[in-house]
Parts: structure tokens; sequence; C-alpha cells
């Protein structure tokens, strides 16, 4: 099956930021569209924005002239939801309340002709839901577009309970003629971006609220360590933090308050005080003419150890040794021991970040994990009261001679991108486990829906089997409330490795 033919009419349904984008999606890509609002003159005004748009891009050299003029004569303001009648696709991107989409939907059943397809751009509500007050719910589908919908390439294509699988498949062809890349989803909360990273954002908050580090160092290291574009506060200060707050809720409300997915009370005093980001002036950050830019916490420069003893092959940070090796530190290895870790002279061990503590130990410092420690401009410590003032020095001007800045958090179970990315890890095996999306979709979303550097079972391909499970399991005996529970899909991913190489335990 292919998607609509271009000379199939699409009509969009509300007129705001969203409604306009994927107008000039379908416009651009060859249709005849027509914007519908309840609010008299907003299509109009709509459509004029949407040509102020096409002449930028005219001006940008991204569309010529031409296809400009072409573009405007396809676009159209209808006046009432009667002149959407020959469309054979129409997709609401309306206000988020359930009862104003289904009323909506109840008026164009009566409306479109037979074989139209119905679709919503909702981010927060069920696509089952919204179809439940139709009388054929087989045509409706959820076609979740990312703002600004004419830059980001993802759709989400979401199948309701009752979505036939011709009409799934319609959809998804039709996105990807528009030149998107569609995944497919089943009908769950969050549908597969929404719902996988949140722990991006939880984790983050959770380090902030337990006075881990403050909010400048966390972004820091996920950007420079992590390699994620932005940090989670930044990142929530620029979609507006009662946006990404209303989200949160909206997710753990459909989990049944599942308490992976529980809000941050941090976050909610924010949107209590009116801080809400960029747009109100202030957020995690000032955003307010004058303020000074919040930094980093960045160690002071140390002196090197003079040499290391590498017990075991570091794991996810074995590339490690090659780049002490080129920094012109000795590298000793000790190839009895089977264990992680790198010892220092004064005694004390330097160990990457497994969801333990570093004040159960004598003296050992944790290091974050990172995506690649030889590009890594940043790398975090984590020690305990009891440390030894020289181990953590030493392992500070460690990664000093390795041309890194080096922040040093509080005793962080995890840390900071480690626990992280397993919770990414674990969601994206759950979602698998109950016929959410594919791997494939899964990867593809979460690197084009919210630009991580990896997807998250690339990122599991290149930490190992065991290391996201073991980390969490570790997490879970120090905080059982259940938010760092691996799924059982995760164990089982991680049993049927140690299954493979002959191992019972």
């Amino acid at each position: 099956m292919t998607g609509l033919d271009l000379s199939s009419p699409v009509a969009v349904v509300g007129t705001g930021t969203m409604g306009q984008g994927i107008a000039q999606v379908a416009l651009v890509a060859g249709h005849q569209v027509r914007l519908y609002d309840d609010a008299p003159g907003r299509a109009r005004e709509a459509a004029d924005a949407i040509g102020a748009r096409l002449d930028r891009l005219v001006e940008k050299d991204r569309l010529t002239a031409a296809d400009r003029d072409a573009a405007r004569a396809r676009l159209a303001a209808a006046e009432h939801l009667t002149d959407l009648a020959d469309c054979t696709l129409v997709i609401e991107a309306v206000l988020e309340r359930l009862d104003v989409k289904q009323q909506l939907f109840r008026e164009l059943e009566d409306i479109v002709v037979e074989d139209c397809l119905l679709a919503t751009n909702t981010s927060s509500l069920s696509v089952t839901a919204i179809a439940g007050a139709l009388r054929h719910p087989g045509r409706f589908v959820g076609l979740h577009f990312f703002n600004p919908a004419p830059l980001l390439p993802l759709v989400e294509v979401v199948s309701g309970f009752a979505t036939d699988v011709s009409s799934a498949t319609r959809a998804y062809e039709t996105a990807r003629a528009w030149g998107k890349t569609p995944v497919a989803c089943a009908d769950t909360p969050g549908f597969i971006v929404n719902r996988i990273a949140r722990p991006f954002y939880a984790e983050a908050f959770a380090v902030y609220e337990a006075q881990g580090a403050e909010p400048a160092t966390i972004d820091a290291v996920l950007r420079e360590c992590g390699g994620f574009k932005m940090g989670p506060f930044e990142l929530t200060d620029l979609i507006g933090q009662d946006v990404n707050e209303s989200v949160t809720h909206s997710v753990w409300r459909a989990f049944f308050q599942d308490v992976r997915f529980t809000p941050s009370l941090a976050q909610q005093r924010l949107v209590e005080s009116g801080r809400l980001g960029r747009k109100s002036g202030q957020g995690w950050y000032d955003y307010t003419d004058g303020a000074e830019r919040d930094e980093p916490h960045t160690a002071e420069p140390a002196q090197a150890p003079a040499y290391v003893v590498a017990e075991g092959d570091l794991g996810p940070a074995s590339e490690l040794l090659a780049l002490i090796r080129e920094a012109g530190i000795p590298v000793r290895e000790d190839e009895e021991d089977h264990g992680t870790r790198l010892v220092m002279p004064s005694g004390g061990q330097l160990a990457l970040a497994d969801g333990q503590t570093s004040v159960e130990f004598r003296d050992v410092v944790y290091f974050d994990l990172a995506l690649d420690y030889r590009r890594a401009t940043r790398i975090a410590l984590s020690a305990s009261q009891d440390t030894s003032q020289q181990t953590l020095t030493e392992a500070v001007g460690l990664f000093q001679a390795l041309g890194k800045d080096v922040s040093v958090i509080g005793d962080v179970p995890g840390m900071i991108v480690a626990r992280t990315v397993a919770r990414i890890v674990d969601l994206a095996h759950d979602a698998v486990a109950k016929g959410v999306a594919t791997k494939e979709d899964i990867d593809t979303a979460m690197r084009l829906g919210v630009n991580y550097p990896l997807g998250p079972f690339e990122w599991s391909r290149r930490l190992g089997r065991n290391w996201a499970y073991s980390l969490l399991d570790d997490l879970h005996l120090r905080d059982p409330s259940g938010r760092y529970a691996p799924s059982l899909a995760l164990y089982r991913h991680a049993y049927a490795s140690d299954k493979r190489e002959g191992s019972t335990s």
C-alpha cells in the first residue's frame, strides 16, 4: 500500500504553531491543503503566515519562486468544517483535551468521505480514547509530528487499539512520501519518545534533589561527557517547565503512577513559582538582562599520578588505558586480578560508575560513563567524605592529564551519565517486550526525535549485555522504591548472555 495520491486534498484543523507546520509539510510535498480553525479569521492568518515562511525559504534558496507560487495556490483557508468534505486525510492539532478532540472527530465523521483517514497529532492523549467516540475507529490513527514540523524528520505513527492495519500503513507511507522518517508504535503512554526519554530529565533532577551537583554541572557532564546536545536543565528551560512537567505527569498518571515515571518535586516547585524557563525569563537558569551565566564546577589543576595499575580492562571504559599511555603516564597491568579498576600510587582505587557508592569502600573514587572517552572534554568524579584527599587529587590530575575538565560531584550511586543511560536502555527493552515498537524504530525515534547521540539499543550493544542490568540492580539495592528495579525484559536480555557463555549464575 502507498500513501496518499498528490491529487488528494489534505486538511489540517487547528492553526497554531504545530498545525501550521504540518500544513506546510503537506503543502511542500505537493498536496492541496485546507486550513480550518473555529476562531474566525485565524485560518486566513495561518495561511498568510505559512506564505511568509515559504518566502523565507525562497530567500534562503531552499525553494524556487515557482514552487512557492504553486504551493500558495494549493493553500486555502476553510470557513466551515463542511469545506473539508472531499479531503482524504484530516489531521487535527487542536487543544490537548480529550473531550475537544472527540467532539471534533464526531463532527468530521459525518462530513468526510468514507475512506478519509482521520489523524490526531496528540502527544499526550490516548489515540484509542479519542477514537472511542467514533463509529468507525478503524480509520483513526496518530500522526505525532515534532516541533518544528517542517524541520524535524521524525513522525510517530500510532496505532490505537481499533486502528486498521491498512490505515496505519497508509499513514506511515504518507509521512514517508512527505520526506519524513516515520516510526510505527502502539498506543502506549508517551508513545516512543516521551516514554523512553523520561529518565533523561528525571535522573538529572534526582541528582540535583540529592544535592549531588547543581544544574550547570549536571548539564555540562551530560553534554561534554555523555555526548547529548543539551543538558536536561537547559532543555526544559527551552521547552518550558510547565510543558515538560505536564508531559511527565501525563505519562506517570497513564501508567497508574508507576514509580519509574515519578515527577520531580523540584520541577513542580519551579512551575508553582512561575519560573517556566526562557519564556518567563527565569527557570533553572536566569535569563534576565545582565544575569551572570551559571558555570559548571570545574576542579582546580592537580598533579597527575606517577603511574597507575590496571586491574582488568575497565569494561566500557577500556579506551582510557590507551589514553593514559598516550599522556605519558605508565600503566602497569595486574594480569592476575580480574577486576575493572585503576589503582593509584596512594593505594586508592578509581572505578567506573556501577550503581554503588564510594562510602561503601575504603578508598574509592568513581568516574562517570562517557559516550567516547577520547572525545569527551569533561569527566565527572564522585567521592565520599571518607575518601582520602590524596586519592581524589590523583584521580583529578589523571583526567586533567588526558585533557579533560573535571567536575567532582557528591557520592551519588550511578553518578549522572551512567544511571541516565542505564534507565533509558531499560525502558527501551521493556517497550520492545511489550510490543510498543521495534528496536530499530526505537533507536531511530530517540536519535531523531530528541537528538540522542545513540539509540538505546546501539548504546546497549556498545556497553555490553550485562552492563545496564548490573548497574540498575545495584541501584535498586540502594533505593528499593522500585524506581531502579530492572525490568523483566532487561533481566532476560542479561541472563541470555550469561547462559550462552555457559554461566548458571
